[in-house]
């Protein structure tokens, strides 16, 4: 290790997909500093990173920002190459009030950038999501490519959608009208599984989780497109160093929507006894439409039932040379083992 090697800031160093990118960065020989809320998280992150295989450790250093203030970020980034600003607010269930998920992840990503460009970075990797691309669209046979926005006023677009959407385009607004010499690519990933960091569990995990532990019924008539959260890591590094990826959006899917009853049945089919609170039932969708008249969890996912958005990645293959290692399958089956194996379901 030596100090002419790059250096990247990764944001949120606790968080799922931060955490495999960390990973991946000081596998492959980067000097990395990572941002925490508190620097008394140190010790926890890099045991949980310790736990999940992380190598050159000595390389990795921590600083103390959030995205709610700008305090800490000038020292964050100084000496910084590049920075993969995955850090934001996760909230895909029901707010009352969607400020408290947007006015954080906007503004927390204009703080990176600002601080970015300052430092003279070459290059911001920002992890937006599919959720920016093709919500709130009417039912359609539409393939989704990353020329796509999502409609803000449209039906199913959450406050979760709201906050990957505006952060994005005002990080765009901002290396358009204020960003210098920084490049600037974003990440779009469709629901991201694999392997739990810690023992906290991520929107899309949560899933795995509540199936696992019983806590669902039966599924309803929702289709889910799923990528592996290592290959977004690698997507994000790549997007990092290709030099073509500047000012590019890249959707990353492992493959093409399956629907939560086929999720179930890969637990059923590879976990044995531990899959055994799985349901095997389906809801009907006019029984989700009736209970959505009384619960706001629910009544977001009514446009979507029996809906299976289309995508490509082509253009990540194409650009980025990207190729998902991992099947949806295998994304499924590796947080459930990652969950049963911390003991996060019940036995």
């Amino acid at each position: 290790m030596t100090a002419s090697q790059p250096r990247v800031l990764v944001t949120g160093g606790s968080g799922f997909i931060a955490g495999h990118c960390i990973l991946q960065l000081l596998e492959q020989g980067y000097r990395v500093r990572t941002t925490v809320r508190t620097l008394g998280r140190e010790s926890e992150v890099r045991t949980q990173l310790s736990d999940a295989g992380m190598v050159n450790g000595g390389a990795l250093s921590f600083a103390a920002a959030d995205l709610t203030s700008d305090a800490g970020w000038a020292d964050a980034v100084a000496g910084c190459d590049f920075v993969l600003h995955v850090a934001s607010p996760v909230h895909v269930e029901h707010v009352e009030n969607e400020d408290e998920v947007i006015v954080p992840a906007r503004e927390g990503t204009l703080r990176v950038l600002r601080a970015a460009r300052d430092a003279g970075v070459e290059r911001v990797v920002l992890t937006s999501a599919f959720h920016a691309v093709a919500y709130g669209y009417p039912r359609t046979d539409h393939q989704f490519t990353e020329e796509d926005w999502s409609v803000l006023d449209g039906p199913g677009a959450t406050a979760y959608t709201k906050s990957k959407t505006l952060s994005e385009r005002a990080a765009w607004d901002f290396i358009d009208a204020e960003g210098g010499s920084t490049e600037l690519a974003t990440i779009l990933p469709v629901a991201v599984m694999g392997p739990v960091m810690g023992r906290a569990i991520s929107g899309s995990n949560h899933l795995i989780q509540r199936s696992l532990d019983g806590a669902m019924p039966g599924y309803p008539d929702l289709w889910i497109p799923i990528v592996d959260v290592r290959d977004v890591a690698s997507a994000h590094l790549l997007a990092m160093t290709t030099p073509e990826a500047a000012g590019q959006r890249f959707l990353t899917a492992s493959g093409p929507a399956i629907s939560m009853k086929q999720i179930g049945a890969v637990l059923r089919a590879n976990l044995g006894d531990a899959a055994k609170h799985v349901p095997a039932r389906s809801i009907p969708n006019a029984v989700v439409r009736l209970v959505s008249l009384f619960s706001k969890e629910l009544r977001p996912i009514v446009p979507d039932l029996g809906f299976a958005r289309k995508m490509t990645s082509a253009k990540a293959h194409r650009v980025l040379g990207w190729q998902p290692r991992n099947s949806p399958e295998a994304a499924i089956l590796a947080t459930a083992e990652s969950l049963i194996r911390k003991e996060l379901v019940k036995a």
